[in-house]
């Protein structure tokens, strides 16, 4: 969608239209959906909380002051993870392999079952190595590594420096690439992160 579309349709949702705002929750939903998933490594919870999201993103679009409407979407369903995280704090999520598998995306074109396979493997490996991450480290790492959005952009979202942005990346990162190197032979070869001095 044009820029110019998605102004209008923002213009129009921030007076109450609601055709507009379901225009825009269909744009985004996906993108919204696959932050939640990966904060959170649960289909239903991210469910609720893309829900959530929308929800309140459309009780607040009157306060909507311009900007990109994206980041102000990711940084709603970022706080409504991070609440969904604190009163789950004791509580594991439930067949996180069942719940990726039944989540997972059908095979790329031209891709053969095997290297479907390997990818919805290394995919749910991924997912757990996340899941270890504490939140803020977690949140970063999915904005930028999945999202691909901007150091700044993150900082946005997130309401905080760039210099916290930087560190929580930092340690997010070696805390996700020590746990793939501890799982060894449970990654496919071809995925398998190489040790220094190691073939």
């Amino acid at each position: 969608m044009k820029r110019m579309e998605e102004a209008t349709l923002i213009a129009a949702a921030c007076q109450g239209d609601t055709q507009a705002f379901d225009q825009l929750v269909r744009l985004y939903q996906s993108a919204i959906y696959n932050v939640a998933y990966r904060i959170l490594g649960d289909e239903e919870a991210a469910s609720d909380a893309t829900q959530d999201a929308f929800l309140s993103a459309y009780k607040a679009m009157g306060k909507f002051r311009g900007g990109s409407f994206k980041g102000w979407l990711l940084r709603i369903v970022t706080n409504t993870c991070y609440d969904q995280l604190r009163r789950k704090k004791r509580q594991p999520t439930t067949s996180l392999e069942a719940v990726y598998l039944d989540s997972a995306p059908p095979w790329a074109e031209n891709e053969e079952p095997e290297e479907y396979a390997l990818r919805q493997e290394l995919g749910r490996i991924i997912q757990r190595g996340l899941s270890t991450l504490p939140p803020e480290q977690r949140i970063a790492l999915v904005l930028s590594d999945i999202q691909g959005l901007s150091y700044q952009e993150i900082a946005e979202v997130m309401g905080t420096s760039l210099g916290t942005v930087k560190s929580r990346l930092s340690r997010g990162r070696a805390g996700l690439r020590d746990y793939l190197l501890a799982q060894g032979e449970l990654l496919p070869p071809r995925y398998r992160l190489k040790v220094e001095g190691h073939a």
